[in-house]
C-alpha cells in the first residue's frame, strides 16, 4: 500500500511598508518593525537597520521586484535605500493584529501620560486623574494612530477631548529655596530636570531658584524636592502664565 504525504503550505508573514503612487505599488520588507515606526515618526534611524535586504518590490509576497524606471519616475531615485526611506516615511506600515494592539497600547499610554503631566482641571488647577482622562477618551471616541508619532496627534486628540473633559495647559512659576545642607546636590538635580529662569546663591549657602513648570508637574516637583532635602525646602508660587 502506498501512502501519500501532503504538506500544508505555511504562509510566511512579512513585515512590509507599502506606498502607492502613480498607479504603482512599492513595497519594502522590514527587519525591525519598531525601528520602522520610529523612522516614520521622524527619529534618526538608519534605513539599513530597518530593511530586510536591499530590494524594492512591486509585490513582496510574490517576490516581484519593481523596476528602477518606476522608482526613478515615482520616487525620484534609483537608490534602493533612499527609495526604502521614502516608502517607509510616506507609506503605510503593515502591522499584524498583535503588533497593532501592542503599539496602540503603548501610544495610548503616552497620550494619557502627556495629558496627566501637562494639563490641569481649570477650577482647581490640579492634575487630571489618569482614570478620568481614559474614560473621557472613550466617551469622545478618541482613536490613537499606532503608526504616527504621538506629538503629531496630540492637538487633534485634545480638541476632541475638550467637550467632555475641560482642561487647561497652564504653567506655574515657583520660587524654591533650598537650605545650604542640601543646596549642591538638589540644585543640580532640579536644574537638570526643570526649566529654571534664574537662581540666587545666598550668603548662608542656601540657593533660591525660579522654576517654570506645567501645572501637572507640580506634585512631582514637590515630591522630588522633599526627597532631595528631607523635607527641608520652601516653595512659593509666583503666578500662572
Amino acid at each position: 500500500m502506498q501512502y501519500q504525504q501532503t504538506y500544508a503550505k505555511e504562509k510566511l508573514h512579512l513585515n512590509i511598508a507599502r506606498l502607492k503612487k502613480g498607479g504603482e505599488t512599492f513595497e519594502v520588507i522590514l527587519d525591525d518593525i519598531d525601528k520602522a515606526i520610529d523612522l516614520k515618526a521622524g527619529k534618526n534611524i538608519e534605513v539599513s537597520d530597518v530593511m530586510n535586504g536591499d530590494l524594492i518590490f512591486k509585490n513582496a509576497h510574490s517576490a516581484e521586484k519593481t523596476t528602477e524606471g518606476s522608482m526613478k519616475q515615482w520616487l525620484g531615485t534609483e537608490d534602493h535605500r533612499k527609495a526604502a526611506e521614502i516608502i517607509i516615511k510616506n507609506g503605510e506600515i503593515q502591522l499584524t493584529a498583535e503588533q497593532r494592539k501592542k503599539i496602540l497600547e503603548q501610544k495610548t499610554q503616552q497620550v494619557l501620560n502627556y495629558i496627566h503631566r501637562n494639563a490641569a482641571e481649570p477650577k482647581t488647577k490640579l492634575p487630571l486623574p489618569m482614570q478620568r482622562i481614559e474614560l473621557a477618551m472613550k466617551q469622545a471616541g478618541v482613536h490613537v494612530d499606532p503608526t504616527d508619532r504621538v506629538e503629531y496627534q496630540m492637538e487633534k486628540i485634545i480638541e476632541k477631548l475638550r467637550p467632555v473633559l475641560p482642561m487647561s495647559f497652564e504653567h506655574l512659576k515657583l520660587r524654591v529655596v533650598i537650605p545650604s545642607a542640601h543646596a549642591g546636590r538638589a540644585y543640580s538635580a532640579i536644574k537638570n530636570k526643570y526649566k529654571a529662569s534664574g537662581d540666587l546663591w545666598r550668603t548662608d549657602g542656601s540657593v533660591q531658584i525660579e522654576l517654570e513648570v506645567v501645572a501637572g508637574e507640580r506634585n512631582d516637583l514637590y515630591s522630588l524636592l522633599n526627597k532631595l532635602t528631607n523635607g527641608e525646602v520652601s516653595t512659593f508660587r509666583s503666578y500662572h502664565f
